[in-house]
């Protein structure tokens, strides 16, 4: 009889709710993932500062480590730092993506398990194989063992800033355009789909796409936190980025690349990348409806709504499909000029209305 099943890499603890910092110790000591209570804690400058006032008397065990930089030479340093302190059960990441980012790849230098901690929802890296780290050559992605617990406090994320959560919403939406990306490659190349990753990360982005809440209630805090946990998932179940990275994310890391004292938050860019991805697909209805839920978000629908002209913008979307070599979407299969870029965009101004605060000059 063949075997019908397969194991799914994910967190043995996923905490979503309101006070769960509270029951960090406990889930460390319960799931036996730090018996002896020896922890390394990679925290933030500011969030991560605040709450190991907080922290540090249920982990007297814990030594802590202020990370100030989401780069590849910081993650090394952490973790030749940790190397050099004391054998450790476990690396806990207090904060937000960029923390986490850092401790996962840490962590996995020495190998050992990782806690992610969020502080706010910025991206769905929070609980993804991938760690997102900026090196000589701009950013690159680094392959990373899942988290093994994951622990989102609605309260702290209710004291972040704004923008940062709203950011995660926009990378949430994305997922739809990266599996339109991905249906898209398979159907042109034959490229295998995973039915169950595509499945996981479209219905996330739905979610969030359906919700009739605001970042100010609990209810949609937890929907937005669920479906960044299960994009995270949703990766380490096809084994790469394909789920949740499409012409979106090329168009993100276009900015990230050619204007790096300029780009926006990941999640905007992303949600901005998802609007043009998806009216250059011919889905126009589901192009709208994402610019008028990004809009009731307060997030960027256009590059002018982050300080990029039109003609940048046409820059970075004729550049993006170098920023992931072999990875087909509709980017690659238009393969407009910039002719062709341009026009498209002013058809899709024409389409979703220029945002309020849009303007044609840069930042």
């Amino acid at each position: 009889m063949p075997v019908l099943t397969r194991l799914i890499p994910s967190p043995v603890v996923v905490d979503i709710s309101r006070g769960a910092l509270d029951d960090l110790a406990g889930v460390l000591a319960d799931q036996r993932i730090s018996g002896s209570g020896s922890l390394a804690v990679a925290i933030s400058g500011g969030s991560g500062r605040v709450l190991k006032e907080r922290l540090a008397p249920v982990l007297p065990g814990a030594d802590w480590y202020p990370v100030t930089e989401g780069t590849i030479d910081a993650a090394v340093k952490l973790a030749d730092d940790m190397k050099g302190r004391k054998r450790y059960d476990a690396v806990v990441g207090l904060g937000g993506g960029k923390i986490i980012d850092v401790a996962k790849y840490a962590a996995a230098r020495i190998g050992l398990p990782m806690v992610a901690v969020a502080t706010n929802l910025s991206h769905d890296g929070l609980c993804s194989p991938v760690s997102i780290l900026d090196n000589d050559n701009g950013r690159g992605s680094y392959g990373v063992p899942t988290p093994i617990a994951m622990l989102i406090d609605l309260d702290v994320i209710r004291d972040a800033p704004p923008r940062f959560v709203r950011s995660g919403i926009g990378d949430a939406l994305s997922n739809i355009s990266a599996v339109a990306d991905w249906e898209l490659s398979h159907q042109v190349n034959g490229e295998k789909v995973d039915g169950l990753a595509a499945a996981m990360a479209r219905q996330a982005g739905e979610a969030v796409l359906r919700h009739p809440g605001d970042v100010t209630q609990d209810a949609f805090l937890t929907v937005l936190s669920e479906a960044l946990v299960l994009s995270g998932i949703s990766m380490s179940i096809s084994g790469d980025t394909r789920p949740s990275s499409g012409a979106c994310h090329e168009i993100s890391h276009a900015f990230d690349l050619l204007f790096p004292q300029r780009a926006a938050l990941h999640g905007e860019q992303v949600g901005i990348g998802a609007v043009f991805a998806m009216h250059l697909r011919g889905a126009r209805e589901e192009a709208g409806l994402f610019a008028d839920v990004l809009r009731r978000h307060a997030l960027p629908v256009l590059p002018g709504d982050i300080g990029f002209t039109v003609e940048e913008f046409v820059t970075a979307v004729r550049y993006a499909p170098q920023t992931r070599p072999g990875r087909f979407t509709v980017l690659e299969h238009l393969d407009l000029s910039e002719d062709g870029i341009r026009d498209a965009y002013h058809t899709l101004v024409k389409a979703v209305g220029q945002s309020p605060d849009s303007h044609s000059g840069g930042r």
